[in-house]
């Protein structure tokens, strides 16, 4: 494998101020995919990320039964009932889903998404059809694993946003600390079309094309609870309908996260942390580095 180009210690990517006769179509329409029967905050802690990470415009989609469910928590968002396979999407929704992504910026899959073959299908079909920049985590990652060489046929730009387990599911592999950024380069570079941008979440998350890489500084251990993950989904996708890169989204988005995190701990201890709280802290985030 090539040198790695170490850009930890370079300045982060920044968001074009806003011009004053801008408006909503100017920032992106986002397209999140996922929610389940139980699991329909992970959807909507998704969504209203991406709402406080920018995005001009956000659409929910998951399984009609909880569609009303999804739509209580945030009146800001659109969202779309699709046809449903007792409490998940069911893969006939896919040339549906295929569709919506025609009109949007960034598409995002995985949260609360839930896990079968046929939700696999259904992931298998939008990681090789949709064109647009797309972010994967949580269960789209469980089944991005289940196709051994779906990460080699990628319909255009990918995120992808393993922990640990997820990152050893996918490659079949374990490594050591000290080689956490080499085997997620690695990782990256099973995508020949060099479009793929791994995410490995932790402790200086890293985050890497295969030839670039970046150690994030912020975030704490308080960041170490259920739905923190789709909260990440949200504001990378938010900055890639603003026009980043898929790098520099990822890289943003990893420490602004982060440092929502951070502003939370400050005020509210580790301990009593919660995934929504940094949807509370994003502002103030996002305007610490403009």
């Amino acid at each position: 494998m090539p040198q790695l180009q170490d850009l930890t210690a370079t300045p982060l990517p920044r968001l074009a101020p806003r011009p004053a006769d801008s408006h909503k179509g100017d920032y992106g329409r986002a397209l999140l995919v996922g929610g389940s029967r139980g699991m329909s905050g992970a959807i909507s802690l998704a969504g209203k990320a991406a709402l406080r990470g920018g995005a001009g415009l956000v659409t929910l989609a998951m399984p009609s039964t909880v569609q009303v469910v999804v739509a209580a928590f945030e009146p800001s968002y659109m969202t779309r009932g699709l046809a449903d396979a007792d409490g998940r999407i069911s893969a006939a929704a896919a040339d549906e889903v295929i569709e919506l992504s025609k009109s949007v910026t960034a598409v995002a899959i995985g949260p609360g998404l839930g896990r079968s073959a046929a939700l696999t299908s259904l992931v298998v079909r939008l990681y090789r059809e949709i064109h647009r920049p797309m972010v994967v985590d949580a269960d789209g990652l469980f089944a991005v694993a289940e196709q051994a060489d779906l990460l080699e046929q990628p319909g255009g730009p990918r995120v992808i946003t393993p922990h640990p387990g997820e990152f050893a599911r996918l490659t079949g592999e374990s490594y050591e600390a000290a080689q956490r950024t080499e085997a997620a380069a690695k990782l990256a570079l099973r995508d020949p079309t060099k479009k793929t941008i791994v995410v490995l979440k932790g402790h200086r998350t890293v985050v890497t094309d295969g030839s670039r890489a970046s150690l994030n500084q912020t975030g704490n251990p308080g960041m170490a609870t259920g739905g923190t993950g789709d909260v990440l989904t949200g504001v990378i996708t938010a900055l890639l309908c603003q026009g980043l890169s898929p790098f520099d989204a990822a890289r943003l988005g990893v420490h602004v996260h982060g440092l929502a995190g951070d502003l939370a701990a400050d005020e509210l201890g580790q301990v009593s942390m919660i995934a929504s709280d940094l949807l509370d802290y994003l502002p103030k985030a996002f305007r610490s580095i403009s």
